[in-house]
């Protein structure tokens, strides 16, 4: 509840910082201590301080799991605000603003993170999608972003459609909203089940899982990539965390119904979303198609919905969220988005090249870095179940297939040459991206520094 009451407030403060402060860098200094509050909030919270005390039984539910996740998103905006709030600065001359929705957006992620009841579902989703499309269509004089606005808008109000059918469906099935009451006064199978599916379908878009995917290549790709960085990571972390609890408070019962559905639309997230990015030769463009298929990973915790899965997801935010915060850091920096403008990038400039290949190697799941433990912990938590061991050994293929189109870009920085023109950055911004890469092979080595916060 700390962090739901105060993320509104920094929301709202960040509105009428535009007019009071004159200078931007005053205003960027003002939302980074803000977020800075708002994680320590939510962690003396975590410890049984409670600033804010409103009744909310039947609604949300703020437990270990809601309140750790919690944490992990605010670090990781942190860090996206140390690495490019001065980039949100020169994406359009409402930079105040933009500060305001993205803390706004956070105060959704914390509905979403701890709702019982699909109302708080719906409108934690709509608080944090809303603001998005306002971000992607920010940069008012490209028409890539206008257009790339104009195609999230009108795909996401289809989603909601189902979502808000979804929710009627089981509402008329069994006369509640709470995730916790639906399996107990459930009346009608059929009713459940179509409501159910239509939740399904209306989650697998919000979070670009195939084949339920074309919105995100184009829209990543035409959004200012400092809010491009925010969606892939952040937002999509959140909308899981709100797809694993309303499948285990809400469907945990009709697990055998799903299971195998689930099942295939992660295959398919995880063949389309690794096969489409190797043939891409935009960096950014290959990161929205890895996107997807890190979220194939991400299915898998809803799959197996075990502890395993629940300790998975959580490792898998926190190390997904830092290591592309940290590329598209860098991206955002570069004059050429493609894989040729990073030619002899080691060479120019070695830190910032050698933290890249750490937020790669993490992201292609290799050793000695928390992308590998998140996918370990996937993939334990899917041997777990004893079911469906294919989908666990076409994971690791796909992984593999992975390894290729990250390493291009590792490629292209060490063994070719070639001027890769970067914008010059301050010391500030390449220490940030050094103890970044330093904390992801620190969660490689010693993952239960992160995950035994969830059993303090």
């Amino acid at each position: 509840m700390n962090a739901l009451i105060l993320s509104s407030v920094l929301g709202v403060i960040m509105m009428f910082s535009g007019l009071l402060l004159k200078q931007k860098s005053n205003v960027r200094h003002l939302a980074t201590a803000g977020l800075l509050v708002l994680f320590v909030v939510n962690i003396l919270e975590m410890f049984g301080t409670t600033f804010f005390k409103i009744n909310v039984e039947g609604m949300m539910h703020f437990d270990r799991f809601a309140l750790l996740f919690n944490s992990i998103i605010f670090f990781s905006t942190f860090i996206y605000f140390l690495l490019s709030a001065r980039d949100i600065e020169r994406a359009g001359s409402y930079y105040a603003e933009y500060f305001a929705l993205i803390f706004f957006i956070l105060c959704g992620v914390v509905l979403v993170s701890s709702f019982t009841s699909l109302l708080i579902l719906f409108l934690g989703i709509e608080i944090i999608s809303i603001p998005l499309y306002i971000l992607t269509g920010s940069d008012k004089k490209n028409l890539k972003s206008n257009e790339a606005s104009l195609k999230y808008f009108l795909l996401g109000a289809f989603s909601t459609g189902l979502m808000l059918m979804g929710i009627a469906l089981i509402y008329g099935s069994s006369g509640t909203f709470s995730t916790l009451q639906i399996h107990l006064a459930s009346k009608s199978a059929a009713l459940m089940i179509a409501g159910m599916i239509l939740l399904l379908f209306s989650m697998s878009f919000k979070v670009s899982a195939a084949p339920f995917h074309f919105w995100t290549p184009d829209v990543y790709d035409g959004a200012p990539t400092v809010f491009t960085s925010f969606m892939a990571t952040i937002v999509k972390a959140a909308v899981f965390i709100g797809f694993i609890r309303l499948f285990d408070d809400a469907f945990g019962h009709l697990q055998g119904q799903w299971q195998l559905w689930i099942a295939l639309i992660t295959v398919a997230t995880l063949f389309i979303g690794n096969i489409t990015a190797v043939f891409q030769q935009s960096v950014k463009r290959m990161l929205a198609y890895s996107s997807i298929a890190q979220a194939g990973f991400m299915l898998m915790s809803i799959y197996a919905m075990n502890m395993d899965a629940k300790e998975g997801i959580l490792l898998y935010a926190a190390a997904y969220s830092l290591a592309t915060i940290g590329i598209f850091a860098l991206l955002i920096k570069m004059n050429d988005y493609t894989f040729d403008g990073f030619n002899g990038l080691a060479k120019q400039e070695p830190l910032l090249a050698a933290t890249t290949a750490i937020f790669l190697l993490s992201l292609a799941g290799i050793p000695l870095t928390a992308g590998f433990m998140a996918k370990f912990k996937m993939l334990e938590a899917v041997i777990a179940t004893g079911k469906y061991l294919w989908l666990a050994i076409f994971a690791v293929l796909m992984a593999a297939v992975s390894v290729y189109y990250y390493f291009r870009v590792i490629q292209a920085m060490y063994f070719k040459d070639g001027p890769a023109k970067v914008i010059p950055v301050t010391p500030v911004f390449k220490w940030t991206l050094v103890i970044l890469a330093a904390v992801i092979i620190i969660l490689g080595v010693f993952p239960n520094l992160l995950l035994n916060w969830y059993y303090f």
